[in-house]
């Protein structure tokens, strides 16, 4: 009935009418498909949000804090605290009156360890007034040597010889420590630093792993020991920041890491820097620079006045110094992050085909990798290019 009503109605109006009525049904079904199309875009977008939460929720990075993890920002504590006593003790002053020295309480390393001796001798035991020199004694220190799993006492013997006739006293002079008046060989110096930064190795388990070598180190003493190493290797990091700043084309990205504020229980988020050469430069060179944030003045003090090409991501910090000369190269790593995503969520046919697109030029990366100039690399590209990169130009 409804329906012969409706044409009935319909059969009685005018062509102006039906005309009129044809366009407001138009406009409404133009509404509903703009509307339609909004819920649409939102849904795909929460559903995209969603997907990532998870990924990110159900990852590593879901895992709670724990006292070990509290137990390794004491580490990096101590480290700094040793590292700033070494610097306050190079910058004081020479005394202007020679203070007693104190005998230090040192715990004298295991006897059941084995000892090798090492003889410090002149190597003239002729004195300058014609007289040979005659042994009167010997002044010993011990220093504490490692060989994974095995320790072992270097017994240094620096032998007193004295002229008879002039009474003049040579003796050989001590060897250079990185720690001085310290126990450690610069082996087993090596040995913490290593485990600490290169295998990841926190100290409180050095210190467990050095007990059931037979000498248990506490993990304050190590710390101290880190600290003192990083005074003494700043030198190197400065030369290494040059080389690195010395090309014309740096990587750089930030990460962070949880730093323990000084007098309270809690931590807040730290950052380090990491400032790389690229895989095709002369030299693989990387500075890691540690910033209590993520403030962009970091970066340009790091960078100072060089003006090259910087790779990164499009973090709001390295706006200034792209202000100030440097030219931005964006990073396609994090490009293709975002496609990849898309791309997981709802299986989108346009990032399948971006993710294609740079695994193409990941493959030219590869392959001029091992070519000479930069014309056989755009020989690489254009052998590889798709045919609907017609305006792509090898540079």
């Amino acid at each position: 009935m409804t329906g012969m009503t409706a044409t009935f109605s319909l059969d009685r109006l005018t062509p102006d009418q039906l005309r009129c009525l044809a366009t407001q049904l138009i406009e409404r079904v133009e509404s509903l498909d703009k509307t339609a199309l909004h819920y649409k875009t939102v849904n795909q977008k929460l559903t995209h949000e969603l997907a990532v939460l998870k990924r990110h929720r159900f990852s590593k990075r879901a895992e709670s804090f724990s006292p070990l993890q509290a137990c390794l920002l004491d580490e990096l504590v101590d480290a700094d605290l040793a590292g700033i006593e070494a610097e306050l003790e190079a910058l004081k002053p020479t005394p202007s009156a020679p203070q007693p020295r104190q005998k230090p309480k040192r715990t004298a390393l295991p006897a059941e360890l084995p000892r090798t001796l090492v003889h410090h001798e002149p190597e003239d035991t002729q004195c300058t007034c014609g007289y040979a020199l005659k042994r009167i004694g010997e002044d010993v220190s011990e220093k504490l040597d490692y060989t994974p799993g095995v320790f072992n006492v270097e017994r240094h013997i620096r032998g007193k010889w004295v002229c008879d006739q002039c009474e003049t006293l040579i003796q050989a002079p001590v060897p250079a420590q990185v720690i001085d008046k310290g126990i450690p060989t610069t082996g087993l110096l090596a040995q913490v630093m290593i485990s600490k930064f290169a295998d990841h190795l926190p100290l409180y388990r050095q210190e467990q792993i050095f007990g059931r070598a037979g000498y248990a180190i506490p993990q304050s003493t190590l710390s101290e020991w880190v600290g003192v190493c990083g005074v003494r290797l700043q030198p190197l990091v400065d030369a290494l920041r040059e080389v690195v700043l010395g090309h014309a084309v740096v990587h750089a990205d930030e990460t962070p890491v949880p730093m323990l504020t000084p007098g309270k229980k809690k931590t807040h988020r730290a950052y380090v820097w990491a400032y790389c050469t690229t895989a095709f430069a002369d030299i693989n060179a990387v500075v890691y620079a540690f910033c209590p944030s993520r403030a962009g003045e970091h970066v340009r003090a790091f960078l100072g006045d060089w003006k090259g090409q910087l790779v990164c991501d499009d973090f709001s910090a390295y706006k200034a110094s792209f202000a100030q000369g440097v030219i931005e190269v964006g990073c396609m790593a994090h490009a293709r992050r975002k496609f990849f995503d898309l791309f997981t969520t709802d299986k989108s046919p346009l990032s399948e085909q971006a993710l294609h697109y740079i695994q193409l030029l990941y493959e030219v990366e590869r392959e001029a990798r091992d070519l000479p100039p930069p014309s056989s690399v755009g020989n690489c590209v254009r052998k590889r290019r798709p045919r609907s990169w017609t305006r792509f130009t090898p540079g």
